[in-house]
């Protein structure tokens, strides 16, 4: 052996398993993020998670994804349901179930686009250094 090593997506199956895990550990941020903030830094702070929620699904879903491609995948995500909101589907939903609330939202709001590519901006950045970084 030359003294290199495989990155990180060569192994799909760890791969899936540390997404799972960030998936795991980004929804309980969410979740403590809901219940202990209110204002801005709650709904702000939620729309970029849930950005990094997605991310790691994806990453679950496709382990050999690229950053930048597991990250823009991400993004169209969130943009496609926020843009969603314009109909009156995702309130609807939302009244008879709190999973869709929390998924799919109700109301659309111009700003959570930005607080979208916030949480792209900084999934890919964390899936970049994961994937580049070389197992022991």
């Amino acid at each position: 052996m030359s003294g290199t090593r495989e990155p990180a997506a060569a192994h799909p199956v760890r791969t899936r398993l540390a997404a799972a895990g960030a998936a795991a550990v980004t929804v309980g941020l969410g979740l403590g993020l809901r219940a202990s903030a209110t204002g801005s830094v709650a709904k702000y702070g939620g729309d970029t998670l849930y950005t990094v929620l997605v991310l790691t699904l994806i990453v679950v879903a496709a382990p050999r994804v690229t950053p930048l491609r597991a990250a823009g995948s991400a993004l169209a995500v969130s943009c496609l349901v926020e843009f969603l909101q314009l109909t009156s589907v995702p309130a609807e939903l939302s009244r008879h179930s709190t999973v869709a609330r929390l998924v799919l939202g109700s109301t659309f709001n111009l700003p959570d686009l930005f607080w979208y590519a916030v949480g792209a901006a900084a999934g890919w950045l964390v899936h970049t250094a994961v994937a580049t970084r070389r197992p022991r």
